[in-house]
């Protein structure tokens, strides 16, 4: 059967008792329900995630049909609803067989979508225990990490060096150049605030890597020093809140590039990037904050004048105390922190007590991918 411009074909049955039918042209495939619009395949997207054996590697479901082997204006020559499948064929003889509800899942988000803090918000607390021995419990958490982007792992061990026992929940440490497990504490080499007892401002870690990490451990060993308390800031609200209510300084610092170093003895990392990064949907994706790692701007770059009032804008909210959050993170503590979305801080102490943490860094899709593992295994 062949097409003549824009000619419709319809085959019309029966599915799970409700009246559908599918009709195609020269361009998409068109099913309907009950006489709505479901679903519209352009023929390229079609004959592209076509599922069968041929165009897949079977034994790891990858797949190997590739879109250069058939020509852009593709078109079926048939197409049939049967149940809840649509069955294509092709000029060449290929056939394609989709389960709809397969098709309409991909619609479905992996993860629930991040929640917003109430005024009161906290961390929520987990057991270190049940953490790394319990599956449920550990979804839970995970759940609770990315829709919060913030929680505290509770009573863990104040031996130098545990958050290496977290990988088998949140997969492998991420390693930068200034130690694998990194030492905070008035004893230690100082080449950053965070080695003084001074307070430390809202920010996320190397926001000098081009691409820093996404999730950050900060495990308290021992806090006896007075003061100190940590500070939470929920960056992507802030960016929200500037979005709705002042959309061009959203606008510049989507677009405005601001260098960011930090650097000892040894090592340096340096990145040029703009303070806050959106998806192809235009969702905030990141929030690239330092105050002590961003460096001196050329005064000549196109736009300073207008960045630097967005930018004041962005650091009043960031400071203003109704945006932190705060409380006293303990020995035996671990703040996990995803580190794209949430600033964290401290509060200056004074350093007579011992005061010694250790924070080390992982990614994001290595732990919404463990949340979905952990999902599939309860689910057996």
């Amino acid at each position: 059967m062949s097409l003549n411009h824009e000619e419709i074909f319809n085959s019309q049955m029966q599915i799970s008792g409700s009246h559908s039918s599918v009709s195609f042209d020269s361009k998409c495939i068109r099913t309907y329900k009950d006489g709505e619009l479901l679903l519209e395949l352009p023929h390229l997207w079609s004959r592209d995630n076509c599922p069968c054996d041929d165009c897949r590697v079977v034994a790891t479901q990858e797949k190997s049909f590739i879109l250069s082997s058939v020509p852009s204006d593709i078109c079926p020559s048939e197409v049939k609803l049967h149940d809840d499948f649509l069955l294509i064929d092709w000029p060449d003889g290929h056939q394609s067989s989709f389960n709809l509800n397969d098709v309409l899942a991909l619609s479905v988000p992996r993860h629930s979508a991040p929640k917003r803090w109430g005024a009161d918000f906290l961390p929520d607390y987990f057991k270190w225990n049940d953490f790394l021995k319990d599956d449920s419990r550990t979804c839970s958490a995970l759940e609770s990490f990315l829709a919060n982007g913030v929680i505290v792992i509770d009573k863990a061990p104040v031996e130098p060096d545990s958050l290496e026992l977290l990988a088998s929940r949140l997969g492998p440490i991420r390693e930068v150049l200034f130690e694998r497990i990194h030492n905070v504490s008035v004893d230690t080499l100082v080449y950053n605030v965070a080695h003084t007892p001074m307070a430390l401002p809202p920010h996320n870690d190397f926001a000098s890597y081009s691409f820093p990490p996404s999730a950050q451990a900060l495990h308290m060993l021992v806090n006896e020093a007075e003061g100190g308390n940590s500070i939470i800031v929920d960056a992507w609200a802030i960016a929200t809140q500037i979005r709705e209510e002042m959309p061009n300084h959203f606008a510049i610092l989507c677009d405005f590039m601001v260098p960011f170093r930090e650097f000892d003895e040894c090592n340096e990392t340096y990145a040029v990037a703009p303070i806050i990064k959106c998806d192809a949907k235009g969702e905030i994706e990141s929030v690239r904050f330092s105050n002590q790692l961003m460096q001196m701007i050329d005064p000549n770059q196109k736009g300073i004048q207008q960045f630097y009032l967005a930018y004041h804008d962005l650091c009043t909210r960031i400071t203003d105390i109704q945006n932190k959050r705060s409380f006293r993170l303990e020995g035996g503590q671990i703040l996990l922190v995803a580190a794209h979305r949430v600033l964290h801080a401290r509060e200056s102490f004074v350093p007579k007590g011992k005061r010694h943490l250790q924070d080390a860094y992982f990614e994001l899709d290595n732990i919404a991918n463990k949340l979905i593992l952990l999902k599939d295994k309860l689910s057996l």
